[in-house]
């Protein structure tokens, strides 16, 4: 059957609208007063639609986390890659920053997408927990490539980087979380050059 039109959108073009709306309200409810404060209520009610809209979308609140954590790492992903990929040949020290920036600027220049990928994120349940440690392994295949990269240019000594990647992103979770707690007043360049100093040395130390 052809999907009827009203007031020129169909039922599959509103039904897309309605799941924007309540990925907006996640975003603003989890992102200004924290995923255990937000009720799917609210939720519905932020979004203007009703409940059993919003289970027609997503299985419940942890659905609807994973899935806007999902979207801003997606991001996160395509923006890094094509940080390195413009940087081809430029130094070490160059591609790590525009990659820090092109992650930090995805990821953490909105405070709401900051508390929802830094804070709200962790501790939530098992099935979130695995959902973040799925994405922080994919994040640590994907530097270790750029790493074994380094080394084939010379600008890094060869070893198993598994480790390392798995610190750098430690550090650079715990120094946005101390960021954002400070209320961004340390200025965001801080960071990034912070950041940068610590991956350059994971990869060109012994």
């Amino acid at each position: 059957m052809a999907d009827r039109v009203y007031g020129g959108r169909t039922a599959a073009d509103r039904r897309a609208e309605r799941r924007e709306r309540l990925m907006d309200a996640g975003l603003e409810l989890f992102g200004t007063e924290g995923y255990v404060a937000t009720s799917i209520e609210r939720l519905c009610s932020a979004a203007g639609v009703s409940t059993r809209n919003f289970y027609e979308e997503f299985t419940g609140r942890e659905d609807l986390l994973t899935t806007l954590h999902n979207r801003v790492l997606e991001r996160a992903m395509r923006a890094v890659t094509d940080a390195f990929a413009s940087a081809e040949n430029e130094a070490l020290a160059a591609r790590i920053e525009l990659a820090v920036r092109a992650y930090l600027t995805t990821t953490a220049q909105d405070p709401r997408w900051a508390r929802l990928s830094y804070v709200e994120i962790v501790g939530v349940s098992d099935a979130v927990e695995r959902h973040r440690l799925a994405w922080r392994e994919r994040w640590v295949t994907f530097l270790v490539v750029e790493a074994r990269r380094a080394v084939a240019r010379g600008e890094a000594v060869p070893r198993d980087f598994h480790l390392s990647a798995v610190a750098l992103i430690g550090a650079v979770n715990e120094l946005v979380y101390h960021w954002a707690l400070g209320a961004y007043q340390i200025p965001i360049d801080d960071v990034i050059a912070e950041i940068v100093r610590i991956a350059t040395a994971i990869l060109t130390g012994p």
